[in-house]
């Protein structure tokens, strides 16, 4: 039988064509499934290390801040002050789950946001794309919450000693919803006044919190000082602490938390997240050794309680820059910050003669404006193109931003100031804000909750009969006489 002319060729073509296409099927289908799995991967390493973060930036407050603290004090007041810290982890976690978390980050105005989020309805392991495309948004939203957990427990150093626990629990709760919650949409939230990114009206930088924590915590803190007046003991020279030991341990979980606190503001497992990480170490040894160095020129002797004021100080002070500026920038921020803040608490707290106890407004205030006003100087596009070609910092070539950022300062400080005042004036008539001169000569851990922080036997080491007993001892057994 004869074959038609061109069967053959014709035969072979189908042949090569056919696999080819189904190859060519079966390479598109991989290539798709490998997307796909890169993607879940860059998702969970990603989320992990958000998760990480929150639970570093909570080892911040309990037990950093309480330990950092409480070590500051005198040993009549430790439980007291520890206490404050950790029971902002309560007050703020429960806001946040009602109400807090959704006036910050769901749609509302330029000032707060709405109700869309309370009591975290719709808010699970679906990212919101508004603000990260690759962890869920309960990660996004736990996250946050440990910012907001840490902010009120700052400003309790100005206060701490004098301050009933009432008054406290009161403060704490109005402060975040009239200071923190607005503040921090303005900042961060979607069409926020200030937010860079996300349609604010003035793009002030601020990647982890320099006015939303810092600035607003510190001039919170002065006004506490200010309203509530000195300590009925209080001498212009510096109260020794009782423990420097407690308050190192505590200064040195700082440190360690903070790399959560400001890499973790990345919000993935990225280079972003490398830079803040050093530009954080970076910064804070800067500027520990900047107040080392002038304190032991100053007075003879470097201290503890000096190094690791000054390292707090540069931590305060990248905080808003961490995910902007290179490392060498940060090592100058450090130095600024470590050198502002020694002046401001060494030298015009003196001057002025308020009673900042643990010196909120000269660290935190100081420190976080600095940061401020040093990230719209130094950040640039080569480590954040947050305005994609366009310059960011002074130094890329935008003079402007300097102004944004200290509009976004005096609105922070503004919000702070005035409101911490109207809250304070309100728990006062209420409640009543101080405790009174005696419960406060005998120590707020006795008079207060009826703990004290050291149980002895016998008498102190070096005390000349067994009425030379600690004071809170004394204080104690009185309160359980009632």
């Amino acid at each position: 039988m004869a074959i038609a002319t061109g069967t053959v060729p014709i035969s072979l073509a189908l042949l090569l064509v056919i696999p080819t296409a189904a190859f060519a099927d079966d390479l598109s289908g991989r290539l798709a499934n490998l997307e796909t799995a890169a993607a879940s991967a860059q998702s969970a390493a990603d989320n992990g290390w958000v998760l990480l973060c929150s639970a570093l930036v909570l080892l911040m407050t309990i037990p950093g801040l309480a330990l950092f603290y409480g070590g500051l004090v005198r040993q009549k007041n430790v439980i007291s002050t520890m206490l404050k810290s950790l029971i902002c982890v309560g007050i703020a976690t429960l806001m946040w789950a009602f109400v807090g978390y959704s006036l910050v980050f769901s749609e509302g105005n330029a000032f707060i946001g709405g109700l869309n989020f309370a009591f975290l309805n719709g808010v699970g392991g679906a990212p919101n794309p508004d603000y990260s495309t690759t962890i869920p948004q309960q990660t996004f939203m736990i996250f946050q919450l440990m910012f907001a957990v840490i902010t009120p427990a700052l400003i309790t150093g100005a206060f701490a000693e004098r301050i009933r626990f009432p008054a406290k629990i009161a403060f704490t709760s109005l402060w975040l919803l009239v200071v923190y919650y607005p503040l921090a949409h303005m900042v961060w939230g979607k069409g926020g006044f200030l937010n860079a990114v996300l349609g604010g009206s003035i793009p002030a930088l601020d990647f982890a919190g320099g006015t939303v924590v810092h600035v607003s915590s510190g001039v919170s803190a002065l006004v506490c000082a200010i309203y509530l007046g000195r300590r009925v003991d209080y001498h212009d020279l510096p109260t020794p602490p009782h423990s420097t030991v407690l308050s190192l341990i505590g200064a040195a979980l700082l440190w360690f938390g903070w790399f959560g606190f400001n890499a973790g503001s990345a919000l993935s497992a990225n280079a972003l997240a490398a830079n803040a990480f050093v530009t954080t170490h970076f910064a804070a040894a800067s500027s520990m050794l900047a107040w080392t160095l002038i304190d032991w020129f100053k007075n003879g002797k470097p201290t503890a309680i000096g190094a690791i004021s000054g390292a707090v100080a540069g931590l305060v002070g990248i905080t808003p820059a961490a995910g902007f500026v290179s490392p060498m920038s940060a090592i100058i921020i450090g130095l600024l910050a470590g050198s502002a803040c020694y002046v401001m608490v060494v030298e015009v707290k003196k001057f002025f003669g308020y009673d900042d106890t643990l010196d909120v407004f000269g660290i935190h205030g100081i420190g976080g404006t600095i940061g401020a006003i040093a990230t719209g100087l130094f950040a640039t596009r080569l480590i954040n193109p947050i305005f994609g070609e366009n310059p960011v910092g002074l130094i890329d070539g935008n003079s402007s931003q300097i102004v944004n950022q200290i509009a976004g300062i005096a609105i922070a400080a503004l919000l702070g100031a005035v409101g911490t005042f109207a809250i304070l004036k309100f728990v006062d008539v209420i409640i009543g804000l101080r405790v009174s001169p005696t419960d406060e000569i005998a120590g707020l851990d006795a008079t207060q909750h009826g703990e004290i922080a050291y149980v002895f036997d016998g008498p102190p080491s070096g005390a000349r009969d067994s009425t030379d007993i600690l004071p809170g001892q004394k204080a104690l057994a009185a309160v359980r006489m009632k």
